[in-house]
């Protein structure tokens, strides 16, 4: 193998895949679409106030609105107020397609003070799990600060909450490094599966070998592509992360092994894809299924300490995981233990996967076996 011939066929090798504006979309549009997506969503500081929509049958007493100032203090709702003539709040809701609701009934700043037993009613939806969990949580918050006042007792038991790593992380911090993994994994995929199956159909392998370049060759300016494309997605992501939602990430000396190691891990297991499969439609079939897990089970977009117990293993399983959790390892907590744990797995399945695309990859195959490493097919054309 000559380095120069490699290089010298990179800028072909680039021109080829650039006239394809799916595989740039993919490795470089789609995830900065999904980022400024999931950072609006997420907002700035990671945490969206859940709408609650309130009705005050208690003609604003002083209770009522304290009450309502220690709910809007907690910053987990937004309040909004409508009046009590709009009748039965639960129809309101319905009508306005809003999912929570609070009514302060009529006598509740006497029944406070009197010590008389009053209920606020806290309507929620079913579906919406997670904003029902908020506003029920806020809700009981506050009117356990409100009894304990009334009993006249002090706090003794508080809580502090932190994140992991005992710093304000956001939901864009664990973004950013997911979606890097992500387009580790897509544009690797799903253009070397589609290419070499592809050029393996159209013979354009079977005009190569006739060339002086050799397989390991054309394999090394393939990975020198998706190198490249895998530094310009992560510091295009970490620019918009920083710039426009205030992320805390970094890339430093730790992160660059993963932008290296994974696509040649994608590239590998691409390659091997489309060069046992029958036709390019198979191989985008397979592309598919292996492609399609990684993506949502490897904490790309959620982290897995949010599935069910039996999943954790599953997604433990799946090579993207490593390049993700490494990726936060050393993006976000500085980690070194467990970067160099993801690391030395994803160097091993490098190893592996790269042994087994280039025992199977062939420039031609001769009576419909692929040739030795070291013959050459009929004519006197080279192997690698």
């Amino acid at each position: 193998m000559k380095l120069q011939r490699s290089m010298a066929y990179f800028p072909a090798f680039a021109r080829g895949i650039l006239r394809n504006p799916l595989g740039i979309f993919m490795a470089l549009i789609f995830p900065v679409i999904l980022i400024l997506i999931f950072g609006a969503v997420f907002s700035v500081n990671g945490t969206s106030q859940v709408p609650l929509t309130v009705q005050n049958l208690d003609h604003n007493s002083a209770a009522s609105q304290q009450f309502l100032a220690g709910l809007n203090s907690s910053g987990f709702v937004s309040l909004s107020f409508v009046a009590p003539d709009v009748g039965n709040l639960s129809g309101y809701l319905t009508t306005h397609e809003l999912s929570s609701g609070l009514v302060i009934p009529s006598g509740f700043g006497a029944g406070l003070a009197n010590r008389t037993p009053v209920s606020v009613l806290v309507y929620t939806n079913p579906a919406s799990g997670s904003e029902a969990g908020i506003v029920e949580g806020a809700v009981q918050g506050v009117a356990n600060g409100m009894n304990l006042r009334v009993a006249g007792g002090s706090t003794i038991v508080s809580t502090d909450n932190l994140h992991v790593g005992s710093h304000p992380y956001q939901t864009i911090d664990y973004l950013v490094p997911g979606l890097i993994g992500f387009s580790i994994l897509v544009s690797p995929m799903f253009s070397m599966v589609n290419l070499s199956s592809a050029w393996k159909r159209d013979k354009l392998f079977r005009q190569l070998s006739l060339t002086p370049l050799t397989r390991t060759e054309w394999l090394v300016a393939a990975l020198f592509w998706y190198v490249l494309l895998a530094l310009i997605s992560a510091t295009l992501l970490v620019t918009i992360g920083q710039s426009v939602f205030g992320a805390e990430v970094t890339i430093t000396l730790g992160t660059l092994p993963f932008l290296i190691l994974g696509p040649m891990l994608f590239v590998s297991i691409g390659l091997l894809v489309g060069s046992v499969a029958k036709a390019p439609e198979t191989a985008g079939v397979i592309g598919n299924v292996i492609t399609f897990p990684m993506m949502f089970l490897s904490g790309t977009f959620f982290p897995i300490s949010m599935f069910p117990s039996w999943l954790v293993p599953v997604a433990r399983c799946l090579p993207l995981y490593y390049i993700v959790d490494g990726l936060n390892a050393t993006m976000i907590y500085n980690d070194v233990a467990s970067m160099l744990f993801d690391l030395a797995v994803v160097m091993a399945l490098v190893v592996g996967l790269v042994l087994a695309a280039t025992h199977v990859f062939t420039w031609r195959e001769e009576r419909g076996r692929p040739f030795a490493r070291g013959g050459a097919p009929h004519g006197g054309t080279r192997g690698v």
